[in-house]
């Protein structure tokens, strides 16, 4: 028998030479591969419908004499629905004020290692929170009831000044007070959840710097907890200015007062008179979104590598790369 030899190696000049491509050929290839993209069949259904619905929806907006439009575009405008209207924001202002000072106060009491500051604040929200804003506004506009006159003066002892309780609490004063009161409790919540968000490794790095407390809070904890109160609060005040709507209670003809009064004696316009008011409210929260957008906005610059843009920003990106604006 012959044992068969092993073969022998090929030579290197008859082995195949690698095919070299450059950085261009690649190139060339990737962009000669026509990219299909991916197909969302749901979603285009999903779209339609929601286009049909709005298109009902305008269209029973538009075609139903009930809505009685052009008794709409007289009210609307009416010097008795814009006092109603000044009175909204009047109300919505100064309570927002006086609810956001109180609620960093209470805030600031209950993160207090002094246990009667967070005992009081902690009974204060609990109270006020439970009792419901018309309860209050009717309990404070009948406190004559129970003072008929009110004073200044040493605790359990001599009054010097004394006032009537009927001049004093006028029905203006009993709901920016009611809606003060109520708005600072759940106030004092969103503060503090702010607040409470804020690394604890930046409080243990201030007091390792030897900064005082009141220092610590303005130019380290305040700022950062500002992001996070911002949102929270913002629907808190779009909730207090609907809440303005209770008022009417204590015969203070704010925006729904308005409303309800004209709607009672032209019984014929309730239709209308409550489209003014609901949309003059959508107006109004419309506003206070676009604020809290751009406080938002403004208070993210620390936080993030690039803010994003505005709206208005993307509509000229776009503009510009349809060639339609430079």
């Amino acid at each position: 028998m012959t044992s068969s030899s092993p073969p022998k190696p090929a030579r290197e000049s008859e082995l195949p030479k690698p095919v070299e491509e450059t950085t261009d050929d690649l190139i060339d290839k990737l962009q000669s591969r026509k990219v299909v993209p991916l197909r969302h069949p749901w979603r285009w259904a999903a779209s339609l419908v929601v286009v049909v619905l709005l298109a009902q929806a305008a269209h029973a907006l538009t075609t139903n004499d009930a809505f009685q439009w052009d008794a709409f575009g007289y009210w609307f405008t009416r010097p008795v629905v814009v006092e109603g209207l000044l009175l909204t924001l009047q109300l919505t202002g100064l309570s927002a004020v006086f609810g956001l000072l109180g609620g960093i106060l209470l805030a600031l009491m209950r993160l207090s290692r002094n246990p009667v500051l967070q005992s009081v604040a902690w009974a204060y929200i609990w109270l006020f929170r439970s009792i419901p804003l018309i309860v209050l506004l009717l309990f404070l506009a009948n406190i004559t009831a129970l003072y008929a006159t009110l004073s200044l003066g040493i605790p359990f002892g001599p009054s010097f000044v004394e006032f009537s309780a009927n001049d004093l609490l006028s029905f203006y004063m009993v709901a920016v007070l009611g809606l003060s009161l109520n708005e600072a409790a759940y106030a004092a919540e969103i503060v503090r959840s702010g607040i409470i968000s804020v690394d604890q490794s930046q409080l243990e790095a201030a007091s390792a710097l030897g900064l005082p407390k009141g220092r610590q809070y303005r130019r380290i904890i305040l700022p950062q907890a500002t992001r996070a109160i911002i949102p929270a609060y913002a629907n808190q005040l779009i909730g207090l200015l609907k809440g303005t709507s209770v008022v009417y209670i204590t015969s203070l003809l704010e925006l729904f007062g308005v409303v309800q009064s004209q709607a009672s004696i032209n019984s014929g316009q309730i239709i209308p008179l409550l489209m003014v008011g609901t949309i003059w409210y959508i107006v109004l929260t419309s506003l206070l979104s676009v604020v809290q957008y751009y406080l938002e906005r403004y208070f993210s610059r620390g936080a993030l590598r690039t803010v994003p843009p505005t709206p208005f920003q993307r509509l000229r990106s776009r503009l510009r790369t349809t060639g339609v604006a430079r």
